[in-house]
């Protein structure tokens, strides 16, 4: 089962850093960010899906941040 719970990718632009900190928009991660077509890939993942089956599959972003996240150890 999958759930879209918002639509596009969230803005770096007002992401809370400790100690009054902003990201650059030089930082290789918002490059990418912006690079990635997020609604795109977020409707063939969903489509993987059936509805009303399982529990609630984790969206499209956080699964490509794990496998990133995992891929590079």
């Amino acid at each position: 089962m999958y759930r879209c719970s918002a639509k596009g990718q969230l803005s770096f632009e007002n992401f809370y850093l400790p100690f009054n900190g902003k990201l650059s928009g030089k930082n290789r991660w918002v490059k990418l960010a912006e690079l990635i077509p997020w609604e795109s890939f977020e409707n063939e993942y969903a489509e993987q899906f059936i509805a009303g089956e399982g529990a609630p599959a984790k969206s499209f972003q956080m699964t490509l941040g794990a496998l990133m996240h995992f891929t590079n150890k």
